[in-house]
């Protein structure tokens, strides 16, 4: 009796047919099992993307028409809008309930995110640093939808708990902000050495008769 490789399908062409244990097998269940891996990464990646998205059309709205925030600004704009964006929610859930019942599920996330965010707020909190003139400068040309934009920013950290305490958390990739940022390290030591450079451009022969006279000969 002749051996068969597959099934003939509707159209007249053999599909072939693999032994569950053959080594072909193997390789095609690891590559489905790679690509429903890669379709999950993707679906968590667009979903912290879309987080990201979130936070950040947040403080781009909280931009003043003109010029930046001052550092008591920035706090109040965490403490009193960012904070407290859930408060309306979270009433509404516990006018609905009715006496002596359990909080909805609603209410106990949207109270659990309140309470982390408040924490992370008092322990120290990442933000985009609005009170930096070139920072927000380039802050104003993002399109509201690429978070690797944002991400080549300037970005500080506050705390309720030392609200005149700023910590520089990112420096910021974009090439304007390293730039201020090179400038902005120079040690006036380097600055002094600078001018003098054009001294050390004259030829030696020029000070010979000073360095005589100074060693006595």
């Amino acid at each position: 009796m002749a051996k068969t490789s597959g099934t003939k399908t509707s159209g007249g062409k053999k599909e072939k047919v693999f032994h569950p244990q053959s080594r072909k097998a193997g390789q095609l269940v690891r590559t489905q099992i790679r690509k429903s891996r890669l379709v999950e990464l993707s679906k968590e990646r667009h979903k912290k993307q879309g987080s990201q998205i979130s936070i950040y059309s947040f403080f781009y709205h909280a931009l003043p028409p003109e010029g930046e925030l001052s550092l008591e600004e920035l706090h109040f704009v965490v403490r009193e809008i960012w904070l407290a964006r859930f408060d309306s929610e979270i009433e509404a859930e516990k006018a609905a309930r009715r006496k002596g019942r359990p909080r909805s599920m609603k209410e106990q996330k949207l109270e659990e995110q309140k309470l982390r965010e408040t924490e992370l707020y008092r322990t120290g909190m990442e933000v985009i640093d609005l009170t930096h003139p070139i920072n927000v400068e380039l802050f104003r040309k993002w399109d509201q939808q690429e978070a690797a934009y944002v991400q080549q920013l300037r970005f500080i950290r506050i705390s309720s708990a030392s609200p005149e305490t700023v910590v520089l958390a990112r420096p910021g990739q974009h090439p304007l902000l390293k730039e201020k940022a090179e400038t902005a390290s120079q040690t006036p030591e380097e600055a002094m050495d600078t001018d003098e450079v054009p001294l050390l451009l004259e030829p030696p022969s020029k000070f010979a008769s000073t360095i005589q006279t100074m060693d006595g000969v």
